[in-house]
């Protein structure tokens, strides 16, 4: 991983330079001192405490990562990939981390036998997650240090599709806490953290309505707790009140991220395909009720 000192930092130190400039996590930075030929400036092992000059071209050499995740050959679908980062579209109905019931059906199995399969070693590290029935786009880092600057630059927008009819657009601003009794579930009310959801009505189709949504935070469940409390449950979310007639998981899709690139330092946007749920509700609209379909 390599860095050129803009003139504007000659007389910097090396420490400030990879802090402020580069964005290395202290932690990162730790490991590097500690790692031989960690931090070369100009092909020559420098210290931290060195002084860099306009023009130098400082190289980092990453210490190895350790991985724990059992590698399992699972068909990837790969949006993107380059030397330090690879995003995924997850398919709903898989986890992205391994859990007790699903120990060797996760995305992290599959990205991890597809990086050593390449001669690739890295530690598993997503930067953004999804709920096992969630489908959607997973940004995966390949290094700490990308790792570490990413999360402060992505912007996740989702689409949803819930029941009954909204129009136009509107925010909801409702704190989230754990349902009394549950582990996992929530619900809005005092006492919870604060959560806010951004919505625009895409489309109304045998009332319900298909959304873009965009989370000013990320909080767990947000989305389907948030549109739940309104009275517009996610179609199939069973969990948040939503009905099962039509779909068999939550209607939630993630489909466009935009981050900042850890290395060139530019703004990138990657989308997907929309999920097909509108052709989904008028086909099971029509064979369920006998009506007619209209777009």
């Amino acid at each position: 991983m390599k860095f050129v000192v803009e003139n504007d930092c000659d007389g910097i130190t090396v420490q400030n330079f990879l802090r402020k400039r580069c964005n290395v996590s202290a932690r990162l930075l730790t490991k590097l001192k500690r790692t031989e030929n960690g931090i070369t400036s100009n092909g020559e092992h420098i210290r931290s405490i060195d002084i860099l000059h306009g023009g130098d071209v400082v190289e980092l050499k990453m210490p190895d990562d350790e991985n724990y995740i059992t590698p399992v050959n699972i068909p990837l679908d790969i949006v993107y990939e380059d030397s330090e980062i690879i995003i995924f579209n997850k398919p709903p109905f898989m986890p992205v981390h391994p859990v007790r019931e699903h120990q060797l059906d996760t995305l992290a199995n599959g990205a991890v036998y597809y990086s050593e399969s390449k001669g690739e070693h890295y530690t598993f590290r997503a930067i953004n997650r999804l709920d096992r029935d969630t489908s959607g786009l997973v940004l995966v880092a390949k290094s700490a240090y990308s790792a570490a600057f990413l999360p402060k630059t992505v912007d996740k927008t989702y689409f949803a599709l819930c029941e009954g009819e909204l129009f136009g657009s509107g925010t909801i601003d409702a704190p989230l806490r754990l349902k009394e009794g549950h582990t996992i579930q929530r619900e809005t009310g005092e006492g919870g953290v604060r959560a806010v959801t951004h919505w625009k009505s895409l489309c109304v189709e045998h009332n319900h309505t298909y959304l873009e949504i965009k989370l000013e935070t990320g909080r767990t469940h947000q989305i389907r707790t948030h549109f739940a409390s309104i009275g517009h449950s996610l179609a199939g979310d069973d969990m948040y009140g939503g009905s099962r007639k039509y779909f068999d998981r939550q209607c939630l899709d993630c489909g466009v991220l935009t981050f900042v690139h850890p290395i060139t330092k530019q703004k990138m946007a990657i989308k997907k395909p929309p999920e097909n749920w509108l052709e989904i509700l008028n086909k099971n609209f029509s064979e369920k009720s006998g009506g007619h379909t209209h777009s």
